[in-house]
């Protein structure tokens, strides 16, 4: 539990602190801790990327962690007491990276399906995100450890993310994007909130008055600490006087002490707003009981087993079966004699790509987990079908650096012209070169390569400042400005430049990379400040005829035999993920690498359809015209296209299940577990037919985009036009069925600080136990302002053994009545009668009963 030491007195702590120790708190010490004042014994408190896991230090490789299923699919199994303990799990893993306080729950709604961070986040509803969110924060804080609700506020889209302006109507900001953060600030108290890069109205979040003064601490009564995301601190008086405590990463770029001081002389900045802002830097370390226990114990890989059952109950409770024509679902290993594995099923799409992505105590493919269940008797055969890959992967094979080990010689200048002697030396195993911590001016890495296979192959490139690739003094590629998106390249997102070079079997070829740290460009808001300085390049390789095969034809063949075909479909991590900029194209000789180069998709995904260029749907189309028996796993985290929906017996969404992919998923294939899991966003037709669409990602020359939607996200947009609809929120099947019934209104007059509770007879009328959920909705009365059909007010999971019957209860609050009254800034229950809806998705309603508001009724958020 948090710490309650009666001996540490924050308020004291603040008196004894000179001005200047208080400014040196607002700012991280390091890219993950806060500044200690070792003088007054004030301890540094780490923190750790989440959500899904605790990742540690290093964005890349680094200590093993514990990968949890993502919030997409945590919300898809609308289990409330699942997610707690994930929450307590998490605080678990948190300390073993000796942190203490994690960077999540995400919780901005879905306005998109083209979100690059959607699966980070919960839903597209607010009621269900800010519940579930308020669960997660509830089960990791009541360990002593620190949730980060974020990212505060309207993020919800990657494209031009610093510096995208979000116009968005109070009534619409208050009842979908703020709503979810509203409801867990006020049921869960998180200890940390991070704001968003973007600004919201015109204003940066980080120096946003209104958001973070008047609404956060005035209206919603927060208490606890607010960080800026990483290098999203956009100034220092305006920050600071809006409400932001802490500048991060460090050592800090706007809070320097001397600008600091002649801020507060000049009167930009008052001295009680420095105050204010420590001393919630000071609260939270002690909330954290870092004044016990000051020390940050090393980083540990600790496997813990009550930890991967439950990423794997998890995991399995979220899938979503969408489809199960002829109940060819579950299989059964008795009855099969052969089974197609294609696609994806020897990737463990454990998580999205980014902040979230963490190095894996170990990944289970759905391959590896179809053996262990199908054994020896059952024949399984394995086919690709498609090439999904975004970028190239890391050229490593056949390169021997200047001493003629493998690998690649790397040197390090201080000179901006390689000019002198280097100052250091090293040997690259491939060549690839990402330091984190390490600054110098340049670098230049050098070797031989001697192709094992003659061919046209092909290359990529990219870099985080100006960098080229010579072949044999050739020059390849030739990047001349710094990355439009360094996190992107930090992620693996940003793709590549790519051409074709002609290579000679055993002929040796002299590699050399030479490239230049980046120059800080203090007009180029698009441009993250943290990672000014910092050398990085990727050198991609493939052959030519692993990047030419003809994989479709392969698995067309392995699928005719075979008793059943399982298509594994989804985004590897670089494909769903946050910060994806492109570089210009090269000249190339390749029709498919040319579009891989033209790819226009900024930082969000473009399409709803499956990557890359059709190759996915594709293999599903090619293999049921020759196998009637076709199981679609799709394994991302938010909506695609289906357009071969017709052709196949069977749709499993999985999103992103944790480590424990491949046998979460082999669990539901095979029945071990009934899915539960329901929709926490709609499916819809087509990209054309969702409510922001033309609005998304806005206008990326002029820096704005509009919510011209409104409220009108998701379902709420869906309910008015059924037909653009192909899965609609809420929906899943299930392996068992069950009835809905008996439904009941304790009161049938709803009055302020009061509440309904709303009960349901469920009854399983099946042969197999399973899981529904209650959804419970409200439709307002007529109405002279403009409302949804219905908004989503409560919901119950109920477990259930075949023929058993439970009553689930549903408390419905007063505020799920309200509506935002942009007139008067004050939230309005009208009187009238009102309709609550029972049902298991929001398009199939199974009861209704009525009650009654007796007057108008305001209030103040």
């Amino acid at each position: 539990m948090a710490s309650t030491s009666p001996e540490v007195d924050v308020d004291q702590l603040l008196k004894q602190l000179t001005l200047e120790e208080k400014i040196s708190l607002l700012a991280g010490k390091n890219f993950w801790e806060t500044v200690p004042i070792e003088r007054l014994g004030i301890p540094s408190a780490k923190v750790s990327d989440g959500p899904n896991g605790a990742r540690g230090a290093q964005f890349q490789g680094g200590v093993r962690a514990a990968c949890f299923p993502a919030s997409s699919c945590l919300a898809a199994g609308w289990d409330r007491e699942v997610v707690s303990r994930i929450g307590v799990a998490l605080a678990e893993e948190t300390r073993s990276k000796g942190a203490i306080c994690l960077l999540g729950p995400t919780v901005c709604p879905h306005r998109s399906p083209l979100g690059g961070r959607n699966f980070e986040s919960f839903s597209e509803d607010p009621f269900l995100a800010g519940k579930l969110a308020s669960t997660y924060i509830q089960g990791l804080q009541g360990q002593g450890v620190s949730a980060t609700i974020k990212h505060f506020a309207a993020n919800e889209q990657e494209t031009r993310r610093f510096t995208m302006n979000v116009n968005v109507g109070e009534r619409a900001l208050r009842e979908i994007y703020l709503k979810p953060f509203e409801i867990a600030i006020k049921e869960a108290k998180p200890w940390a909130l991070m704001t968003s890069y973007n600004l919201v109205n015109g204003t940066h979040a980080d120096m946003n008055e209104y958001l973070l003064q008047t609404v956060l601490r005035e209206q919603w009564g927060y208490k606890g600490l607010v960080m800026s995301d990483w290098g999203g601190c956009n100034s220092m008086a305006e920050s600071i006087n809006a409400g932001l405590d802490l500048e991060m990463p460090g050592p800090t770029i706007h809070r320097k002490t001397e600008d600091m001081k002649r801020a507060v002389e000049s009167g930009k900045i008052d001295v009680k707003a420095i105050d204010a802002r420590a001393l919630a830097i000071l609260k939270f370390v002690k909330q954290t009981g870092k004044f016990e226990h000051p020390e940050t114990t090393p980083e540990q890989a600790i496997i813990k087993p009550e930890h991967q059952k439950l990423i794997r109950e998890a995991g399995a409770q979220g899938v979503v079966l969408l489809k199960n024509e002829r109940s060819i679902l579950p299989l059964k290993a008795k009855e099969l004699k052969s089974v197609a594995a294609l696609g994806l099923a020897k990737e463990c799409l454990a998580h999205g790509g980014g902040s979230a992505a963490v190095n894996c105590h170990y990944k289970i493919t759905p391959y590896e987990a179809l053996e262990r269940v199908l054994g020896k008797d059952v024949k399984l055969e394995y086919a690709q079908g498609a090439q999904v890959f975004r970028n190239l992967p890391d050229m490593k094979d056949d390169l021997f650096d200047l001493d003629g080990k493998p690998g690649l010689t790397l040197s390090r200048y201080q000179t901006r012209d390689f000019s002198g002697e280097p100052e250091a030396i090293q040997n690259k195993e491939t060549g690839s070169y990402m330091p984190i911590e390490t600054r110098c001016a340049a670098v230049r890495i050098e070797g031989t390569y001697k192709p094992s296979v003659s061919g046209s192959h092909y290359m990529s490139f990219c870099a985080l400042g100006p960098s080229k690739l010579f072949i044999n003094d050739k020059l390849i590629f030739d990047i001349t400005k710094n990355s439009d998106d360094p996190m992107g390249f930090l992620f693996g997102g940003v793709v590549e430049e790519k051409s074709q070079v002609d290579f000679v079997k055993g002929q040796e070829y002299k590699v050399c990379v030479e490239s230049i740290a980046p120059v800080s460009n203090p007009n180029n808001k698009e441009t993250l400040s943290l990672l000014d300085g910092l050398l990085g390049v990727r050198l991609g390789f493939m052959t030519q005829e692993i990047f030419e095969e003809d994989l479709l034809a392969s698995a067309v063949e392995v699928a005719k035999s075979a008793d059943v075909a399982l298509i594994f479909v989804g985004n590897t991590t670089s494909w769903e993920t946050e910060g994806m900029l492109l570089f210009p194209a090269t000249s190339s000789k390749n029709r498919l690498c040319n579009m891989l180069t033209n790819l226009k998709t900024g930082l969000d995904m473009a399409t709803m359809l499956l990557p890359a260029h059709g190759s996915q749907d594709r293999l599903i189309f090619a293999v049921s015209a020759v196998n009637d028996n076709v199981i679609v796993i799709n394994n991302t985290g938010v909506a695609i296209n289906m357009p071969w929906l017709d052709r196949v017996s069977a749709v499993l969404q999985a999103w992103f299940p944790g480590q424990e992919a491949g046998n979460s998923i082999v669990d539901v294939l095979f029945g071990t577990v009934n899915p539960g899991g329901k929709l926490p966003m709609t499916i819809p037709t087509s990209l054309e037919n969702t409510p922001s669409f033309g609005n998304f990602p806005g206008d990326v020359e002029k820096l704005q985009v509009h919510y011209e939607e409104g409220i009108y996200i998701g379902y709420r947009y869906y309910d008015k036009y059924p037909e653009k609809v192909l899965f609609p929120f809420g929906f899943g099947l299930s392996y068992s069925e069950f009835k809905i019934g008996g439904v009941k209104l304790q009161q049938t007059v709803l009055k302020r600080e009061s509440s309904i509770i709303v009960q349901a007879d469920v009854e399983n009328t099946g042969s197999v136990a399973g899981s529904e959920v209650v959804q419970v909705y409200i439709a307002p009365p007529k109405s002279s302002v403009d409302r949804p059909l219905k908004v989503l007010a409560g919901f119950a999971k109920v477990t259930l053994e075949p023929g058993q019957l439970k009553t689930a209860e549903v408390e419905v609050s007063f505020d799920s009545a309200a509506y935002w009254d942009e007139n008067s800034s004050l939230w309005m229950v009208e009187k009238g009668e009102y309709e609550i809806l029972v049902g298991n998705s929001s398009a199939n309603i199974l009861a209704k009963e009525k009650f009654s508001v007796d007057e108008d009724v305001t209030f103040k958020p």
